[in-house]
């Protein structure tokens, strides 16, 4: 039975949530929905820490709309929209990784120029597909990947999805001391040593893959909810930069949950789900850095 059928007929949550929970996994498409979310969230928290840091919010924006745009073309050649999503992103971020820190006025201007473009082909064979409509289901999921699809998920995909956020964590684990390392103080990484320009190419590759994973959850218009907002709340209110790593894969996993929790029993888009629920976090988090700030404020001047 289609997910958005199953979703339509549901009772309203109850007081025992262990009875609410044990209905919810009882469905294919929720337990696939989890599992990929899961991956998903665990990826963007941990890349999201670093695109912060690196000022990449707007190339990682570039990437989900460059994703898009290669989805709706192998759809509209017949061929799967993932093998479009993620090797556009992937072609795109290793481009952008040639333009280096230090050049970051000529990035911006040529990730601007490319997103223009790639808006522009991605509405093209948007266009096309909705001009001569064929009966290859793939095109359907590359229209889904605008919005996002994480209920439409099967078994399969969910696995293949999963696969490929686990293996992104991994490597973004690996690479995590010498890549904080370079984000942070690059000139000095140089000097110790360290190849930055590789580790530049490097994060650029698993940022394209991660946004690329990520679509399918909350749309290339919402990759943000997941990918920005976790981070950014939680440097609201950690400094140490390893465990504001880890507590930023954690919050984007709990928001991912809760999502999905209250997209199948409110009926609401996921997408909106995961996204308010993030922004309140973030609003939530910007709001107590100040009272904080505050604080510490009057009490240096109560002490003068």
């Amino acid at each position: 039975m289609n997910g958005a059928v199953i979703l339509a007929s549901l009772q309203p949550i109850s007081l025992n949530l262990i009875a609410d929970i044990q209905q919810m996994f009882s469905y294919d498409f929720m337990r696939s929905a989890y599992l990929a979310g899961s991956l998903i969230a665990v990826t963007c928290g941990l890349v999201g820490y670093y695109v912060l840091l690196r000022h990449l919010t707007f190339a990682s924006d570039a990437l989900s709309h460059v994703g898009f745009a290669g989805a709706m073309g192998t759809a509209f050649l017949g061929l799967n929209p993932y093998f479009g999503l993620f090797g556009s992103s992937i072609v795109v971020g290793v481009g952008m990784s040639q333009f280096g820190k230090t050049q970051a006025r000529r990035r911006d201007v040529a990730v601007g120029t490319v997103l223009a473009w790639v808006l522009g082909l991605g509405a093209l064979f948007l266009g096309l597909y909705l001009a001569n409509p064929t009966t290859n289901t793939n095109i359907a999921i590359g229209v889904g990947i605008l919005f996002g699809s994480i209920f439409g998920l099967d078994t399969h995909t969910a696995w293949i999805i999963a696969a490929v956020g686990a293996l992104t964590s991994l490597a973004l684990v690996v690479i995590a001391r010498p890549l904080l390392f370079a984000s942070v103080d690059p000139q000095s990484a140089r000097a110790r040593g360290l190849p930055v320009r590789l580790l530049d190419a490097l994060f650029l590759v698993l940022l394209a893959i991660a946004v690329a994973e990520a679509v399918p959850a909350v749309g290339a218009l919402l990759v943000f909810a997941l990918l920005v907002t976790p981070a950014a709340s939680i440097q609201q209110v950690v400094n140490r930069p390893y465990l504001g790593l880890f507590l930023s894969a954690v919050l984007a996993l709990l928001i991912t949950w809760a999502g999905l929790l209250m997209a199948f029993y409110l009926s609401y888009p996921v997408s909106f789900d995961i996204s308010t629920i993030g922004f309140l976090i973030y609003v939530a988090a910007s709001i107590w850095r100040w009272l904080r700030a505050h604080s510490r404020w009057e009490r240096k001047r109560a002490a003068l």
